[in-house]
Parts: C-alpha cells; sequence; structure tokens
C-alpha cells in the first residue's frame, strides 16, 4: 500500500518535556490506522503536527510525496479531544459554516450539512444550538464538521469519547465508508477493543517514542507464544522443558510460555506422555494484553 500521509523524525519540546521524540509512521489511502498510549505519550501533539496547529522542532510531514501546505489541509478533516464548536450557533449553520471555510459555496455547503447531520442521527435537532446537546450529540456534531467537506485525510483525536454503543457502532461504520472511498483515517483512542475492530495498523507511542507499529499479527510476534495445555494429570510435566515457562495453572489446564525456535509439537509430545491431552492451543491476545506487555516491558 502507497502511503499518504508520512510523518519523519518528528520531535518537539515543551520547555523539559520531549513530547515527541523522533516519530516516524505512514498512513495510506483507505486505511485506518489506529494511534494509541497513555496520556501524555505525544498522540495529541502528533495530530497537532499533522494539522499545522504547531510547527514540530524537527522532522517532516509529507501529503502525497511532497510536504503539506495549507491547500492540502484544506481537504484534511480534524476532530480535537477538545470541544471546537460554537455554543450558541444552531447546528446547521454550524457545520454549514466550516464547510464554507473549506471552500463550499453556500448552497452546496447547506446541503452537506443537512446530508451529514442526517447521516450521524441529528437531522431533526438542525436547529438547536450546540449548547443544548448531550456531550454524545456535540461530538457527533463535531465529527459532522470534520467530515462535511469530503476530506482525503482525517485526523480524529479521541472520536468515541462519551459515546454510546449505537453511536460507536455508527462512527464505525462512517469511517469505514470513508477508507472505502479512499481517505486515509488516522484516530486515536484509550478504546483498544475498538482500534482492534476498526483498524488495519496500530501504532503505539509512550513517551513521544514509537514502541511498535504493525498489524495485530505483526506486533504479536515482538513477544513469545503463550500456549494453553489441558492434560489429564496432576503431574509437573512441563517446567523442565527446555525454552518453556510455567506462567500459570487453574482447571483450564497449564498455560506456557514458549520462546521463540520451541518446537510445539515437542511439547505436544511431552504431554500427551503423561496423559490424555484434551486442549492444546495457542492463546494470541488482543490489542489490549500486547499494548500492556509492550508498556510494561
Amino acid at each position: 500500500m502507497s502511503l499518504a500521509l508520512e510523518l519523519t523524525d518528528l520531535r518537539h519540546r515543551f520547555g523539559d518535556l520531549v513530547a515527541l521524540d523522533g516519530i516516524s509512521f505512514g498512513v495510506g489511502e483507505g486505511e485506518i490506522v489506529g494511534l494509541v498510549g497513555r496520556n501524555g505519550a505525544g498522540k495529541t501533539t502528533t495530530m497537532r503536527a499533522i494539522m499545522g496547529i504547531l510547527r514540530p522542532d524537527r522532522g517532516a510531514v509529507r501529503w502525497l510525496g511532497h510536504e503539506v501546505g495549507e491547500g492540502d489541509r484544506m481537504r484534511f478533516g480534524y476532530m480535537p479531544e477538545e470541544r471546537g464548536l460554537y455554543a450558541q450557533m444552531a447546528l446547521r449553520h454550524q457545520v454549514a459554516y466550516f464547510a464554507r471555510l473549506h471552500g463550499l459555496e453556500r448552497e452546496a455547503a447547506l446541503a452537506a450539512a443537512d446530508g451529514w447531520l442526517d447521516r450521524l442521527g441529528l437531522s431533526g435537532r438542525a436547529d438547536e444550538r450546540l449548547v443544548a446537546l448531550s456531550h454524545g450529540n456535540q461530538q457527533r456534531v463535531q465529527l459532522a464538521v470534520a467530515l462535511v467537506h469530503e476530506p482525503r485525510l482525517l485526523v480524529l483525536d479521541e472520536p468515541f469519547a462519551g459515546l454510546d454503543p449505537e453511536a460507536v457502532d455508527s462512527l464505525s461504520e462512517v469511517l469505514r465508508e470513508r477508507a472505502l472511498a479512499g481517505a486515509a483515517i488516522l484516530f486515536s483512542s484509550h478504546q483498544l477493543e475498538l482500534v482492534e475492530r476498526i483498524c488495519r495498523r496500530v501504532v503505539i507511542v509512550d513517551a513521544g517514542r514509537i514502541l511498535a507499529a504493525g498489524t495485530l499479527r505483526e506486533l504479536r510476534v515482538r513477544f513469545p507464544a503463550q500456549l494453553r495445555v489441558r492434560v489429564d494429570t496432576d503431574e509437573d510435566w512441563a517446567s523442565a522443558l527446555p525454552g518453556v515457562t510455567v506462567a500459570g495453572v487453574d482447571e483450564e489446564g497449564v498455560l506456557l510460555v514458549v520462546d521463540p525456535g520451541v518446537d510445539p509439537q515437542t511439547v505436544l509430545r511431552a504431554a500427551q506422555a503423561r496423559g490424555p491431552v484434551d486442549h492444546f492451543a495457542f492463546e494470541t491476545g488482543g490489542l489490549l494484553e500486547l499494548y500492556r506487555r509492550m508498556v510494561s516491558g
């Protein structure tokens, strides 16, 4: 996949605080990438650098092979974690106003605003002021503002925060639709199960550095495999196996950490020598488990 957005060696300080320390990754056209990390890891600073809200001390942000300029950012959609809207303005005129800022003519802007408010379940409230809406519905309006001009790049900072399950499903569907239409999408979230479900690739950051980046399968190979085995025996048959560590024992059997290069068939034969084996399977774990192991390591 060719990269549409490319970040190269982004570095930035706020006084003595190193916010970005060599951030480099990319997002392809039609790809959804999740940016995850604890508070203060550098996610928001990275997104602000992409959008030109801050200029990093060092490094480059490129779009389709050239350094990003103001004309490019007119085709970007941005959803900040903090509210960036007008509390007393009616929803329809507010979304249309941002469409006008991105170059749409008045009638086209109003039509686009109506379309996105309807798509996000707010058509019946188009004439209400933002301040009258719940947190979740304000989040939907913020998303409509990011989408109203059909951006080629979406940069979304915690877009799922405060949304109910129905709204989460609706937003997930919208992101998939935009990716299928060719948009490059980068979003951050603390809801790692959503990132795992939606994203093709994940970038994990901590203290301004990238700990890991890739698909879930690519991230898993960084760690020893975990193997769950249940044998009809009370004997300790696994602790003496070379390259194998017993991580736990419970009613589901024994959980083994298997070093790279260890043949699983060797483990299976050792288990069968002690009794009937009624369960033998690798436990790959999800993004949350991988994230914990990376950050704690």
